[in-house]
């Protein structure tokens, strides 16, 4: 999964920092913003978008579902709209999983 954790816990991160930690183009963020009600930005008088860590939870949960899983933006949709605690559950599993496997890796790489 291409998502990069944040080093450094901040409350605001900008459009071009989550841009960064999935590895998309602002463009596509914007995009998906407009088709899910429930990402909203904060925006300041200019215009400028930044996102809480629940956005970038709620970002990272699309992310899964229409990049890594291969659904369409109305399938995504329809996913969280008809399951959201479960799906949020199973992106949270995958997750986990994928985190134990780098664990793993480093540790097969540093023997």
């Amino acid at each position: 999964m291409p998502f990069k954790q944040p080093k450094a816990e901040k409350l605001y991160y900008s459009i071009g920092e989550v841009a960064e930690m999935f590895d998309l183009r602002p463009s596509t963020i914007r995009f998906w913003e407009k088709e899910f009600d429930s990402l909203k930005p904060h925006k300041n008088k200019k215009g400028n978008r930044f996102f809480t860590k629940e956005d970038i939870e709620h970002l990272g949960l699309i992310y899964h579902l229409v990049k890594e899983r291969g659904m369409t933006l109305k399938g995504a949709h329809k996913k969280i709209k008809e399951n959201r605690q479960g799906t949020q559950d199973t992106y949270e599993v995958v997750r986990k999983l994928q985190d134990i496997k780098k664990f793993l890796i480093d540790i097969k790489e540093e023997l």
